[in-house]
């Protein structure tokens, strides 16, 4: 009896069963996809400033003096109206109506008793994580910077150059000493307080400059000279106290305050575990750090390299009065240039033209409108123009920015050798209005911005983008939602907190 032929027909299937099962082992032990943020290490306390525990005596006068108006010429608006709590350390709006009006946020308006110079030029930008040590620039074009040749005694460089004092803590330190001195946010304009007076002739540092007289203030009122002493211990007299004092404080309550690193993002970082983030956030993620590239510019654990790029981004609003197109001042007679050069006007290097810094993506969902002048209202759009920036800007309507109302706008006028700020004439304010959206509607202006434009086009499907706003909103932080608990019932000065 032959019974060889059953036998091999056992042995193959045997094989067969083994192959398979070989093949079975072999799809399951298959490499999973590379983790897309596999270098990126998870935040700790060491990456901010002071160790992430700031002495809280320090913080707490940081807390008082950021909400309190005491530090502008005309004693009408603190760091916090354009930083609030309640609005995610911004304001809510495309540009600012900064000095003399009243309000906050969509409510912030400019009537007939509360005229403004105007809208401020550029986005009030979110606080989060500023007090981490990886920053090494501040504002939209970088003019706050570490002087990292030593030529100044301040340590850093800035539009004050050596008038700058030293003492001051950090880079963040450094910021807080500026945003009292301009005209349109804190100061006031030239006539109306001996701050904006100062401020006018260039007398920012040394004995009766700007800061020295805002720090007088300070030095009068008895509260904060014990809360000075109190932060500070080698403050023994009131005379002693500064403004780097009042900008160190600021600083330390900013970094703490606004500290956002417990976000579902986060939590992957420290965990690896995917599970922490949505499918949806998960497909984002691979596509934000892989496929739509959006890590070239949006880096490392806060999403950010800190540099400056040029990506077409809509400019509404005033401008920084860069360049030297006339057509505004042909067409309306209003003496203003609306350009914003943004980097460049920093290192006057043609190839910094229109490049902004890169900002952090940490709570973005939050912190709308987006650009360095809010020029989009939606954080799809914003993503959408990164997309094709060019046709971007071609087909944007300033109608989608958010723009308080202004009523009555004062502008400088001159007669003799007198310097006076008036009422934009009430049949003129639709002529003033026009700035708002002149650079956008200019052909030529429009086109330079286009011109510099580095950022390639991509092509996304719709479900890619819901992927990455997914992926976006998991960068938000759930502690940072809430920040009401911040704001202090009264400051020492006495003046309203509530705007």
């Amino acid at each position: 009896m032959d019974d060889s032929k059953p036998t091999r027909l056992r042995w193959m299937t045997g094989t067969a069963l083994a192959v398979v099962a070989a093949v079975a082992v072999v799809a399951v032990a298959r490499p999973q996809a590379p983790d897309p943020v596999a270098e990126i290490e998870p935040l700790t306390d060491g990456d901010f400033l002071d160790d992430g525990a700031p002495a809280p005596e320090i913080v707490e006068l940081g807390r008082v003096l950021f909400f309190d108006k005491i530090l502008s010429g005309n004693r009408n608006i603190s760091c916090a109206t354009c930083h609030h709590p309640s609005l995610a350390s911004a304001d809510a709006v495309s540009l600012s109506l900064g000095e003399g009006a009243t309000g906050l946020g969509t409510d912030r308006a400019a009537g007939p008793d509360q005229p403004v110079l105007g809208r401020i030029p550029r986005n009030s930008p979110a606080l989060f994580n500023v007090g981490a040590r990886e920053y090494v620039t501040m504002f939209h074009d970088g003019r706050v910077e570490p002087d990292t040749v030593g030529s100044l005694g301040s340590g850093f460089w800035t539009p004050a150059r050596e008038q700058l004092p030293p003492g001051l803590d950090s880079l963040l330190a450094a910021q807080a000493m500026f945003p009292v001195l301009s005209e349109e946010e804190m100061a006031g304009h030239e006539g109306e307080n001996e701050i904006a007076d100062a401020v006018a002739t260039n007398r920012l540092g040394g004995p009766g400059g700007a800061w020295d007289l805002l720090a007088a203030r300070l030095r009068a009122t008895p509260d904060y000279v014990a809360l000075f002493q109190e932060a500070f211990p080698e403050i023994d007299q009131a005379d002693e106290i500064t403004f780097v004092h009042a900008a160190n404080a600021i600083a330390a309550f900013e970094a703490t305050a606004f500290r956002a690193d417990d976000s579902p993002f986060d939590v992957y970082l420290r965990e690896r575990d995917p599970t922490v983030l949505l499918a949806s956030a998960q497909r984002g993620m691979d596509l934000f750090y892989g496929e739509a590239g959006c890590a070239a510019c949006h880096a490392g654990a806060l999403q950010t390299d800190h540099g400056f790029h040029a990506i077409a981004m809509p400019q509404i609003g005033p401008g920084r009065g860069h360049g030297r197109d006339d057509s505004y001042w042909r067409a309306t007679g209003f003496h203003a240039r609306l350009e914003d050069f943004g980097r460049y006007a920093v290192t006057f290097d043609p190839a910094d033209l229109y490049r902004f810094r890169t900002p952090s993506l940490r709570n973005v969902a939050l912190t709308g409108p987006w650009g360095h002048a809010g020029a989009y209202a939606t954080l799809e759009g914003v993503v959408r123009h990164h997309l094709d920036p060019v046709a971007a800007l071609e087909a944007y309507d300033i109608d989608q920015a958010l723009l308080s109302p202004a009523a009555t706008v004062i502008e400088p006028t001159g007669q003799g050798s007198e310097l006076r700020f008036d009422p934009v004439n009430p049949a003129r304010r639709a002529d003033h209005a026009l700035r708002d959206g002149w650079v956008q509607q200019t052909d030529a202006l429009r086109g330079s911005i286009a011109d510099a434009n580095e950022l390639p086009s991509r092509t996304l499907s719709d479900g890619e983008i819901d992927d990455l706003l997914a992926f976006l909103h998991a960068l938000t932080d759930p502690t940072s939602r809430e920040l009401d608990h911040l704001v202090p019932t009264a400051v020492p000065s006495g003046l309203p907190v509530a705007d």
